[in-house]
């Protein structure tokens, strides 16, 4: 993030909600006043304006509990408009600060002004990635929105099943078999009509999914005819079967939605210059080389150096010391879906990449635990893909082995356990 040549002349605070907002402006004399405005397109562009008209030309700086957002979508691209994203922890120990302690919207909306105007030059204004970056970083986020919404039908559907069809999870009910356990719910929700149901039907489903080995569909259908019912009552069973037809086809719609954001994320991945830096590491595949891109951005200056991002992203852990105690704790504070980007990759590199596979095993034989040997390893490649980031060359993973080896001795044993 790039420094501002001109210092705003206004400090806003704004406490935002869904219907309206509170403001809370300091001007350069010191001079306080209160505004609510309410939260619609129209009503915002013409306050902004005011803001910027009583400015005289000069930036105004805004600081909310927020980087995303309606309100931050509509303030983002303004000129002369700095915003100020800060966390509310942030906000409520600078709260605790003041006597009273008592919070409403207003009150707030004061804090976060007087907090802007006393740390203005500790802070940086937040600054949009470019059209390419935010593209991504949209298409990735709302995928992974996708996959977890889709993991909760998937488990409503099992629960569902286990109360009056169980024969079907027994079947068709690992994993990798989804595609088929979709296509026969999608023809008979009903464990009764199952078991009437043609075999010659019930083969072409199974074809259709891969299962065409003949002597194992008659075991199929065997089973299917012998299995007993878990229930005949018909006012369990009809209600249930209507609900799993409902999953079923939302299961389907979203499979096939995240599909169409797959494609698109590919096809914008393709045109952005950054792409090859995230798309030849090992372990990052087409769905976590977007995630990374977009975690560092299109701003080289966003980031002073690799362990602001790792304290960012909460991958770097929290030391507290008072006296002669310290404790190190991993850290809350932080933006979930980033440091889950990076604990992802982390855990999907250590079995693809040498040196990743090798320090996680080193990790664990010192008593340190999955996750946290997952969040040490992540730290080291941001790090290293900060490096990448700033100098635009690729990750030489033989390079970096060599380079690791020299540093540090004791991993040679375990690179040697993969050969």
């Amino acid at each position: 993030m790039s420094e501002q040549s001109e210092q705003p002349t206004l400090f806003i605070g704004i406490d935002w909600a869904d219907q309206k907002h509170d403001c809370y402006v300091i001007d350069g004399d010191g001079k306080e006043f209160h505004q609510e405005i309410v939260h619609s397109p129209e009503s915002i562009n013409d306050w902004v304006n005011e803001m910027l008209k009583l400015a005289k030309g000069k930036p105004i700086a805004i600081m909310l509990e927020q980087s995303r957002g309606p309100l931050v979508y509509t303030l983002m691209f303004r000129e002369n408009v700095l915003l100020y994203p800060v966390n509310p922890k942030q906000l409520a120990r600078y709260r605790e600060s003041y006597p009273g302690g008592g919070k409403d919207d207003p009150t707030d909306a004061m804090y976060l002004a007087r907090m802007l105007r006393e740390r203005i030059t500790t802070l940086t204004a937040s600054q949009p990635d470019d059209k390419n970056t935010r593209l991504l970083a949209h298409l990735s986020e709302q995928r992974r929105k996708l996959v977890g919404s889709q993991v909760k039908l998937r488990q409503q559907l099992t629960d569902q099943l286990k109360q009056y069809f169980p024969i079907v999870l027994e079947l068709f009910g690992k994993e990798w078999q989804l595609p088929l356990l979709l296509g026969i719910l999608s023809r008979w929700t009903d464990p009764r009509q199952l078991r009437r149901a043609d075999r010659r039907l019930i083969r072409r489903v199974l074809s259709d999914h891969s299962i065409r080995d003949e002597e194992r569909q008659a075991k199929i259908i065997a089973r299917i005819r012998s299995a007993r019912l878990l229930t005949n009552d018909e006012a369990l069973i009809l209600p249930s079967a209507m609900s799993v037809k409902l999953l079923v086809s939302q299961i389907r719609q979203s499979r096939e939605m995240i599909k169409q954001f797959e494609t698109k994320t590919a096809e914008t991945m393709k045109q952005h210059p950054d792409a090859h830096l995230f798309t030849s590491l090992r372990g990052a595949g087409a769905v976590l080389a977007p995630r990374l891109l977009c975690a560092f951005g299109s701003q080289r200056d966003r980031w002073k150096d690799a362990d602001s991002l790792a304290a960012f992203s909460g991958i770097a852990p929290v030391t507290k010391r008072s006296g002669k105690q310290c404790l190190v704790h991993r850290r809350f504070a932080c933006p979930k879906y980033l440091r889950q980007t990076f604990h992802e990759f982390a855990d999907s590199a250590r079995m693809y990449c040498p040196w990743s596979k090798a320090r996680y095993r080193m990790l664990r034989d010192r008593g340190m635990k999955h996750h946290a040997a997952l969040r040490k390893l992540a730290r080291s490649w941001i790090r290293i893909l900060f490096r990448v980031w700033q100098t635009r060359t690729p990750f030489d993973c033989d390079r970096y082995i060599e380079q690791l080896q020299q540093r540090c001795p004791e991993i040679k044993p375990y690179l040697e356990m993969q050969k």
